[in-house]
C-alpha cells in the first residue's frame, strides 16, 4: 500500500508539472492570440470607416441595369399617384351672353380622380450610359376617392372647338376666311358655352366644327376626339432617353433627351431646355442641400426648376421640401412665344403644345397670378393650402415620397370681335379645368425596402464598424497587459519550478529505498537510468519550449 501512495505522489508531482507548464505556455499562446485578433479587428473598423462598403453597394444598386431593383422602381413604379381634376362649371350663361352680367360666374366641381399607370415600355439600353423607353400613362378612374362625383355629371362648360378656331381665323388676314367661318358658325348654330358631362369634357368631346374647321385650315388637327384631358395624355409618337447612371450615379433615371432631342420643338433654348429634368418617377440620387431639382411632364409643355424651401420627416425618412421657382426677369423671356403678345405675370403661353389653341397655364384659382386674371370671372378663390405645388424627396435615394403639383388650364382669347357668337369672350382669360398630379405617401412595399436601405443597413454598417474598433482595442490592451503580467512574475530566466522538476523527481523515487520491507523499490542503477533517459530529455524539451516561448513574446 506505501509503495503506490509513493508512486501516486510521484505521478501527481509529474501532472502538476505538466499543468504548470501547459498554463505557461496556453497564457502566452492567448496573449499573442488576443493581440493578433485585435489588430485584425481594428483594422477591419477602421477600413469600413475608410472604404465605407455600405456607399459602394448603395451606388452599385442606384445604377440602372437590366433587372435591377432600382431600374425596376423607374420602369414600373410601384406607387398610387393620383390626377385629380376640378372643373369650372358656368352658373350664369344666359345672363353673361344676354350682357346682363359683366363677368363669368364660376362654380368649381370636383374632384374627379383617376389613378396613373405609369410605366415605362420597350425599354432599350445604350452604349452610351443611356436607356430609351416609350412612357406610358393610361387612367383609371377611381369614384370612391371622387367624393360623390360622377363622370355623367352635367355641367356648362366652354365650347373649347369653337373658341379655338375663333381664335386662329381671328388672326388671320384674310377677310374670305372669316367670312366662311361665320357662315359656318351661324348655320349649325355653334354656341360658346354648351352642356356636356364631365367625361365628354375631359375624354370624348367631338364637334362638327373640327371637322368642317380643316376646309378652311387644312392639317389643322388630325384628331376626332377633343376631350382635355385626353389630348393633356397624348403621348402616341413619344419617347425618352434617361440617363443610367453609371458615368455618374447621380444622374441615374433624368432626362437626356425626348424624343430623340435635349429641347421640346415648341421653345428655344434655354426655355425649351428638358435634358437633366425628372419625370416624377425619380429625381437625382445624393442630393445637396443647396441643389436645384428640374422637373418635366408633357402636360406642362415645359420643364420647370425647384427649390428647397423646408425640411421635414415623412413615412420615416429624412426629406426635403421643394416649391416651383418663382419667374424672374431670366426667365419671364419663356413665358410667351412672342414677345410682343405675352401675357400678365403668371400666365403660360403653350398653344405650340396644344395643337395650336390658345391654351395658357396657370396655378389653380390664379394663385401668386396677377390679379388681372380674375378681371372677367367671379368665383375663384386662391388658397396656398389646397393651390400651393410641393415635392417632398428623400435625398439620398432621389424617391419622391410625397408630392402635388397643381396647374390650371385656360384659355388666354384675345380680340374676338370679327367672329360670330364669341364677341363677349374677348381679351379674356377663361379657366378650363385645373388638375393636381398626386402622390400622398408610399406603399408598405417600398417603404420596407427604403428604410432597409436608408436606415438598417447604414446603422448594421457603423455598428460593426464602431464594433470592430472597439473590440480590436481592447483586445489589444488585455493582450499587453498579460504579457507584462507574465513578464513580471518571471524572476529568472528559467522559471524555478521547471529548474527544481528533476531533482523532485528524483528525491522522490529515492525515498522508496528507505522501506524495502515493505515494498521491492527500484535499485539505484535503475533509478539512475530512469533519470538519464526520461528526466533529462524532458528537463531539455520543457526549457527549448520555453525558450522559444520567450523569444515569441520578445518578438
Amino acid at each position: 500500500m506505501l509503495c503506490y501512495k509513493r508512486l501516486l505522489t510521484v505521478v501527481e508531482a509529474v501532472c502538476d508539472t505538466i499543468d504548470k507548464i501547459f498554463v505557461a505556455v496556453t497564457q502566452r499562446k492567448w496573449a499573442i492570440s488576443f493581440a493578433v485578433l485585435g489588430i485584425a479587428s481594428f483594422i477591419s473598423g477602421l477600413m469600413i470607416f475608410i472604404i465605407n462598403p455600405y456607399d459602394l453597394i448603395y451606388r452599385y444598386k442606384i445604377i440602372f441595369g437590366d433587372k435591377g431593383e432600382v431600374f425596376e422602381l423607374w420602369r414600373v413604379p410601384p406607387v398610387d399617384l393620383y390626377l385629380r381634376v376640378f372643373l369650372w362649371n358656368i352658373t350664369n350663361k344666359e345672363e353673361y351672353m344676354n350682357g346682363t352680367d359683366d363677368k363669368l360666374k364660376l362654380q368649381e366641381v370636383g374632384p374627379y380622380v383617376y389613378k396613373e399607370l405609369m410605366t415605362h415600355e420597350n425599354v432599350t439600353f445604350n452604349d452610351n450610359f443611356t436607356v430609351s423607353a416609350i412612357p406610358s400613362h393610361p387612367l383609371v378612374f377611381v369614384p370612391e376617392m371622387s367624393e360623390g362625383r360622377l363622370e355623367n355629371d352635367t355641367m356648362i362648360l366652354p365650347n373649347i372647338a369653337l373658341l379655338s378656331i375663333a381664335q386662329v381665323v381671328s388672326d388671320e388676314n384674310s377677310y374670305f376666311t372669316r367670312l366662311g367661318l361665320n357662315m359656318l358658325i351661324r348655320q349649325i348654330d355653334q354656341q360658346p358655352l354648351v352642356e356636356m358631362t364631365a367625361r365628354e369634357f375631359m375624354f370624348n368631346y367631338t364637334n362638327a366644327l373640327m371637322n368642317l374647321g380643316n376646309q378652311f385650315m387644312p392639317n389643322w388637327i388630325t384628331f376626332k376626339n377633343l376631350g382635355l384631358i385626353d389630348r393633356m395624355y397624348d403621348f402616341d409618337g413619344d419617347f425618352e432617353t434617361v440617363y443610367t447612371g453609371e458615368d455618374d450615379v447621380k444622374k441615374a433615371g433624368l432626362i437626356d433627351m425626348w424624343r430623340g432631342s435635349t429641347k421640346i420643338p415648341q421653345w428655344e433654348n434655354p426655355c425649351g431646355n428638358v435634358r437633366g429634368a425628372s419625370d416624377g418617377a425619380k429625381f437625382p440620387s445624393l442630393i445637396e442641400p443647396e441643389d436645384k431639382l428640374f422637373f418635366y411632364r408633357k402636360s406642362m409643355c415645359r420643364a420647370k426648376y425647384l427649390v428647397k424651401v423646408n425640411e421635414t420627416v415623412k413615412d420615416t425618412f429624412k426629406s426635403y421640401v421643394y416649391n416651383f421657382e418663382e419667374d424672374s426677369p431670366e426667365t419671364e423671356q419663356c413665358l410667351c412665344y412672342d414677345k410682343s403678345k405675352c401675357f400678365p405675370k403668371g400666365l403660360l403661353d403653350v398653344h405650340g403644345c396644344y395643337y395650336g389653341f390658345p391654351i395658357a397655364l396657370s396655378a389653380p384659382h390664379f394663385y401668386k397670378n396677377d390679379p388681372i386674371l380674375k378681371a372677367k370671372v367671379e368665383g375663384v378663390h386662391p388658397d396656398a393650402e389646397k393651390h400651393e405645388s410641393y415635392f417632398v424627396i428623400e435625398p439620398r435615394s432621389g424617391v419622391p415620397v410625397e408630392l402635388r403639383a397643381n396647374f390650371q388650364i385656360n384659355m388666354a382669347l384675345r380680340d374676338l370681335t370679327s367672329i360670330a357668337h364669341v364677341e363677349r369672350f374677348s381679351d379674356m382669360v377663361l379657366p378650363l379645368l385645373w388638375a393636381e398630379f398626386r402622390l400622398y405617401g408610399l406603399p408598405d412595399s417600398l417603404r420596407s425596402r427604403l428604410q432597409l436601405y436608408l436606415h438598417i443597413l447604414p446603422l448594421v454598417t457603423d455598428v460593426l464598424m464602431y464594433a470592430s474598433t472597439v473590440c480590436g482595442l481592447l483586445m489589444l490592451i488585455y493582450s499587453v497587459c498579460r504579457m507584462t503580467r507574465l513578464k513580471n512574475n518571471r524572476n529568472r530566466r528559467q522559471a524555478p519550478w521547471i529548474q527544481d522538476t528533476p531533482h523532485f523527481i528524483k528525491n522522490t523515487l529515492s525515498s522508496y529505498k528507505t522501506d524495502k520491507d515493505q515494498c521491492s523499490s527500484p535499485t539505484d542503477k535503475e533509478l539512475e537510468t530512469y533519470y538519464t533517459s526520461v528526466i533529462i530529455p524532458l528537463t531539455q524539451e520543457l526549457e527549448e519550449t520555453g525558450e522559444m516561448n520567450r523569444s515569441s513574446a520578445t518578438a
